[in-house]
């Protein structure tokens, strides 16, 4: 599976680029597939563990507020592996089509 979450900690102000590298760090540490970007990051594997690392990540954030706001969307496919590098790819390779 892939998700895709943002982890936002709530009542601390308008720079939460600090609080939100804590929740990044847990996920690059994890070692799963994972990709951040301007608004989300993405992470690649299996429910359980990618779940964990979601909920570590949430839990990093949470250890500078008591208020955290988390917004989740999954791709759940059996049999898929590598969909955040081949999902890309297939985009590229139908623009390049045009």
């Amino acid at each position: 599976m892939i998700v895709a979450f943002s982890v936002t900690p709530l009542g601390i102000g308008e720079e939460v680029a600090e609080a939100v590298a804590d929740a990044v760090r847990v996920v690059r540490a994890s070692g799963l597939p994972n990709h951040t970007d301007a608004m989300f990051t993405s992470i690649e594997g299996e429910w359980d563990e990618v779940m964990e690392v979601v909920k570590q990540a949430v839990e990093a954030v949470k250890a500078r507020t008591t208020r955290v706001s988390l917004v989740l969307k999954a791709d759940i496919r059996e049999g898929v592996t590598d969909g955040l590098t081949s999902k890309v790819a297939s985009l590229e390779r139908h623009l390049r089509e045009e």
